[in-house]
């Protein structure tokens, strides 16, 4: 079995630590994201084509950016309340 791209391995662990510290933010709080986003990851960690492997980062930068969104929509809630 060849060694996966090592950029592509420094992209999914940064991607990782980026939507684990948006999860601290999550509504439903870190606790319920940590683990599924733990889950999520492992799913995909025997994935050795580096095509696949880029089309999964892609998807967790989708999924980075909905939450984006989502806690700047709450902020938004939140200020407007007030």
């Amino acid at each position: 079995m060849p060694s996966p791209n090592p950029k592509l391995r420094q992209q999914v662990i940064a991607i990782y630590k980026q939507l684990l510290y948006l999860g601290r933010d999550y509504p439903q709080g870190y606790n319920y994201f940590r683990p599924r986003l733990h889950r999520a990851f492992m799913a995909n960690a025997n994935l050795t084509d580096e095509a696949e492997i880029r089309q999964a980062i892609a998807r967790a930068q989708f999924v980075q950016k909905e939450i984006e969104a989502l806690q700047v929509g709450h902020l938004r809630i939140f200020t407007y309340n007030n």
